[in-house]
């Protein structure tokens, strides 16, 4: 299918706007290999710019314009996309980016009404999003991989999607076969966010030996009580929203709550071994932890034994 003269790439997630652009790039100059691509960025635009590249080259060929943070366009760049979009040029493709937001509102609308090709990239923020991504990106790349690994991966590089997707291309680029627990934990089992999950994992299941252990060797490596606490606290809120969910089928859950079918039953499972009170008294103590590891106390590792301590007998009272 042709690419059609207009293009919008819509969507915060910046990860995915860069590959929906070199996608419609590829295949504009799958047509004509000698495409000339002029990027205009909204923030140094001077009236005319636009036009002065629209306009035909002596030598002729095809064109892409790409206007790129089109969400912070000025008067000028807008008037002129809008003057473009009414009048389009012979072998020029405008491609516009925007993140989001209402500037550009009455060209996003022109874009539409003139049947560009909508290209969006919403944000991946919840851990079911980014589980989703890992699994695209292996299936992508054409590698299997497990449940578990998937888990493993976003709770040890969750935050950023570029490292997620940077991880998965590693470990494609550096393994054979399945994509396991096993193999994510000998490329990533040193990261703080994974060294937090164990911790917590173990305390919360009543593993208080296993939990201090942990936490030890976590801290021995060079991890932060801060993020090791703050995991404890996050994995706490999921096991009350899970809890607090009812039965229902995992799936349904997870998309209710903005979590992934993976956490939803390994929250299950966990907080079969709790009930209110309990739960209650274990974010109390996790709190007070906070408040010692961000200055308020005197020893923070102390603070985070404490806390595991307190997890533990929370939970032996539920």
């Amino acid at each position: 299918m042709s690419v059609p003269p207009f293009v919008l790439i819509a969507g915060p997630e910046g990860l995915l706007a860069e590959r929906a652009l070199g996608s419609v790039l590829a295949e504009l100059r799958h047509i004509d290999p000698d495409l000339e691509t002029i990027k205009v960025a909204a923030a140094a635009y001077e009236s005319g710019v636009l036009a002065h590249h629209a306009s035909p080259s002596l030598f002729g060929g095809a064109k892409a314009v790409v206007v790129e943070d089109l969400d912070q366009a000025g008067d000028e760049l807008q008037a002129d996309v809008l003057r473009l979009i009414a009048t389009p040029a012979p072998d020029i493709t405008l491609i516009a980016l925007h993140a989001s937001g209402q500037r550009g509102k009455k060209v996003l609308d022109a874009l539409k009404a003139a049947h560009a090709r909508v290209i969006d990239c919403p944000p991946i923020r919840t851990d079911r999003d980014k589980s989703d991504f890992v699994t695209h990106e292996f299936r992508r790349q054409g590698r299997k991989v497990t449940p578990g690994a998937v888990q493993s991966l976003v709770e040890a590089v969750g935050k950023d999607l570029r490292e997620l997707a940077s991880a998965c291309s590693q470990l494609v680029a550096d393994t054979e076969g399945v994509i396991d627990e096993r193999i994510v934990a000998t490329y990533h089992g040193g990261k703080v966010e994974a060294s937090g999950f164990r911790v917590a994992d173990a305390a919360l299941a009543g593993h208080t030996g296993e939990a201090l252990r942990l936490l030890r060797h976590a801290i021995a490596t060079g991890v932060d009580p801060v993020p090791i606490v703050a995991v404890l606290a996050s994995q706490l809120r999921t096991l009350v929203k899970v809890g607090a969910a009812g039965r229902g089928g995992s799936a349904g859950v997870a998309k209710t709550l903005g979590m992934a079918p993976w956490q939803v039953d390994k929250a299950r499972r966990t907080v079969a071994g709790w009930d209110g009170p309990g739960l209650g008294a274990a974010i109390q103590a996790v709190a007070a932890a906070d408040v010692e590891v961000k200055g308020g106390g005197r020893d923070p590792v102390y603070a985070v034994e404490r806390a595991i301590l307190a997890i533990a007998a929370a939970r032996r009272a539920g």
